[in-house]
């Protein structure tokens, strides 16, 4: 039965979403521990895809959040900010205009195709952090406090949001 959970189409999504027979299989495999639950999950931790890096720590009112990319060749990207969770909706904010809705499924951090044009003033060159999908490496408090981009700037510290 796992091989076949693992299968998907749109109309499995469309299941999900409007709580037919999918929504009670991801219940049901919730409720018996398969697989997390995203709505209540810790997001606290390192997120990655090589080369791209998040981390998030609880912060004063929600959490911090930072981001580092470096493909090489002056292509980077790093912001930090804060971002707010509903369910598995989360609200990220990179400062500088560059706020946007992304999404936490229960293994990883998901960031939209498209984003604000402000946050292309976190990256240089051609690099982006439009769709930009990490999954949790860690959930260490202190690997997500210590995360720095190619400057050496810790991106979830106390003092960087």
């Amino acid at each position: 039965m796992l091989a076949l959970a693992g299968c998907s189409s749109k109309q499995d999504a469309a299941d999900v979403a409007s709580g037919g027979a999918g929504a009670r299989l991801e219940q049901a495999a919730i409720a018996r521990g398969v697989i997390r639950d995203p709505a209540s999950a810790d997001l606290t931790g390192v997120y990655a895809s090589d080369p791209e890096r998040v981390c998030v720590v609880p912060g004063e009112s929600d959490f911090r959040i930072g981001v580092t990319l470096d493909y090489g060749e002056r292509q980077q990207c790093s912001a930090a900010g804060t971002l707010k969770r509903s369910g598995e909706g989360l609200k990220v904010d990179l400062g500088d205009g560059c706020a946007f809705d992304a999404r936490f499924d229960g293994q990883g951090i998901r960031f939209p195709g498209a984003l604000p044009d402000a946050c292309s003033r976190q990256c240089t060159g051609r690099a982006t952090m439009a769709g930009l999908s990490v999954d949790m490496l860690s959930n260490s408090l202190s690997e997500a406090t210590a995360l720095a981009d190619a400057k050496g700037r810790a991106l979830c510290a106390p003092d960087s949001g």
